[in-house]
């Protein structure tokens, strides 16, 4: 099998890889299996390192049987009649990568997505998840310590991996503040560790809600903590996720005494938003910054005030309740807003190794399959036709309006 990795084409471009390069070298010495890299000065790991580990580098990918990246492949990029794996933001119906769907099916190429690689049980097997949620943490506490003057943080991009950043958080002094963080999956994971490692102090929802503390304090909810059936009857996860619209929001507790949230769930436009924007207009709207590694953008999101998505070399903008429009941030007015879509990107070395070391253990071994039912459950294209599970992509892929389509967990 020939693999080759691409450079990334999207811009702003990203500087994770899907292998390292002593993961591509294993990967050579383990298994029947080639591996050629696409030189790109922008990576986390220099052309040098693939280059030193015997990685043959090359411009011409042609002869690959599948061409690995990270994100979307720009249009002009793509090769005719390969396999790809990258994440290509289309299953959501995302009207601006519906350009790229249709590229995909006119030129025969088959789209494996890594978002949607799971087992038999529907749980994913490869992710960035973790890495967003680590650094969509340290950019809601850096962002809270910029809008009150009370510490400074360093950003998790100048620090070299994450052992680094640990160390930053040695000497770290936060005031008394409270953290509200939703979401108990890789996001939610990694942004409690990250929380942890600061010092902050985890309290149980009720607590949360009830106490003061001397002390910077989180908590972290599960669905049933912010949502509730309208009928009054009782709360079931099973039935949340599988009947959103059933149920209303009972977050208000939360914003009236959280200084930061941090939103790391998978939010379905079916179900309740947090709160709604005359919400954010009222005297007790405490939360002062949100770090929406979420990143929907509104009015189809969890965070009315996610007005769009931020940079990295510009992580927060302002959004003033009033006018409902985007402002400056840090400003006394305002609601200081982190909504970077490429959080991982802040971590590259750190987030690129585990992913790849995902991809040996959970991918690869399919790949050399025959045939795998896990990677049939992820083609979303293939021979010039939508896949089997994708099929309620034709209206989006014909520029109808979205459907009712949504994808498992």
């Amino acid at each position: 099998m020939k693999i080759g990795i691409i450079r990334e084409g999207k811009i702003p471009p990203d500087s994770r890889v899907p292998l390292a390069p002593e993961q591509c070298a294993e990967i050579i010495r383990d298994y029947p299996v080639d591996v050629v890299v696409e030189p790109f000065p922008g990576r986390c790991f220099p052309d040098e390192q693939y280059s030193k580990l015997g990685i043959p580098l090359s411009d011409n990918l042609s002869g690959r049987d599948i061409l690995m990246g990270v994100k979307e492949v720009p249009v002009q990029q793509l090769i005719p009649n390969k396999t790809y794996f990258f994440f290509s933001h289309t299953i959501k119906e995302q009207a601006h990568n519906r350009g790229l769907l249709r590229a995909i099916l006119d030129k025969n190429i088959r789209l494996i997505d890594y978002e949607v690689l799971t087992d038999e049980h529907g749980r994913r097997l490869i992710a960035f998840g973790r890495f967003a949620g680590m650094v969509g943490a340290h950019n809601g506490i850096m962002a809270y310590g910029r809008r009150t003057g009370q510490y400074s943080l360093r950003r998790m991009k100048d620090c070299l991996d994450y052992a680094e950043a640990t160390r930053v958080y040695r000497h770290l002094q936060l005031p008394p503040m409270k953290v509200v963080l939703t979401g108990s999956g890789r996001v939610g994971q990694g942004a409690a560790r990250v929380l942890k490692d600061m010092g902050i102090r985890q309290a149980s929802p009720e607590s949360f809600l009830e106490e003061t503390f001397a002390e910077p304090v989180f908590t972290q909810l599960e669905c049933k903590h912010y949502a509730a059936r309208k009928d009054g009857g009782p709360f079931s996860t099973r039935d949340f996720y599988k009947h959103p619209e059933r149920y209303k929001s009972i977050f208000a507790p939360y914003y009236r005494v959280a200084d930061v949230m941090i939103n790391g769930i998978y939010w379905d436009k079916k179900a309740p938003a947090f709160f709604t924007r005359e919400e954010m207009r009222r005297e007790d709207f405490n939360i002062q910054v949100i770090a929406d590694v979420t990143c929907d953008i509104a009015p189809d999101a969890s965070i009315p005030s996610t007005l769009r998505a931020s940079t990295i070399d510009e992580p927060v903008y302002g959004y003033d309740p009033e006018t409902e429009t985007e402002t400056a941030p840090y400003q006394p007015r305002s609601v200081d807003v982190m909504a970077i879509d490429n959080l991982p990107n802040e971590l590259p070395r750190d987030a690129s190794q585990a992913f790849g070391r995902q991809f040996i253990a959970h991918v690869l071994p399919e790949l050399l399959k025959e045939h795998s039912p896990m990677i049939e459950r992820a083609t979303i294209a293939e021979n010039g036709h939508l896949g089997p599970r994708f099929q309620y992509l034709e209206g989006y892929v014909r520029g109808e309006k979205a459907s009712e389509g949504v994808r498992e967990e």
